[in-house]
């Protein structure tokens, strides 16, 4: 009796285990999923984040990655400082690039947004508070990130910013929302 009564009890201590455990990885999810939403909203609405920006991040437990380029120096010590105080962050490792300052860039950068979103295909993407489609252009090359709705939209910024002046080349990222 007392060895059925001991497996049962191992058996009981067991269960007991593996629900705690699943409860914590839980906790944990629901907090990197916290984490995420947080570090996302905080980027998206830091006062100099334009489309001239790209950057994205990786949560990884308490620690937050940043990565991307950014035309701005100020920008990447901004988005470490903010990062830094959300609740739950205990680490930040900023990994964001700064592109090279080049007025030759600057002019490229207007030229491309001009060429890009003022093509009729392009047109409202424009109105968003931070348009889709990234440009991000250093010494000349131009590499585009960002989501947009259709294959036809990707096409048309990537022959948009092929047709500029002083471009050498154009590395179109963009993902399609809509593959179909």
């Amino acid at each position: 009796m007392t060895k059925q009564l001991r497996s049962g009890m191992v058996l009981s201590v067991a269960l007991l285990a593996a629900q705690l455990g699943y409860a914590a990885s839980q906790a944990n999810s629901a907090a990197q999923n916290r984490i995420e939403r947080e570090v996302r909203r905080e980027l998206v609405t830091l006062p100099f984040y334009s489309l001239f920006d790209d950057l994205s991040f990786r949560v990884e437990g308490y620690t937050v990655t940043l990565m991307g380029k950014v035309s701005r120096p100020t920008l990447k010590s901004d988005a470490e400082n903010v990062i830094k105080k959300i609740e739950g962050v205990e680490k930040v490792a900023n990994q964001i690039e700064v592109l090279p300052l080049s007025p030759n860039d600057d002019r490229l950068r207007l030229a491309l947004y001009r060429a890009i979103y003022g093509h009729n295909a392009l047109q409202t993407l424009a109105i968003r508070a931070v348009p889709p489609i990234h440009i991000i252009v250093e010494n000349g090359n131009v590499t585009l990130e960002g989501l947009v709705g259709t294959a036809v939209e990707k096409t048309v910024a990537g022959a948009q910013a092929n047709g500029v002046s002083g471009v050498f080349s154009v590395t179109n990222n963009l993902r399609v929302e809509n593959q179909s």
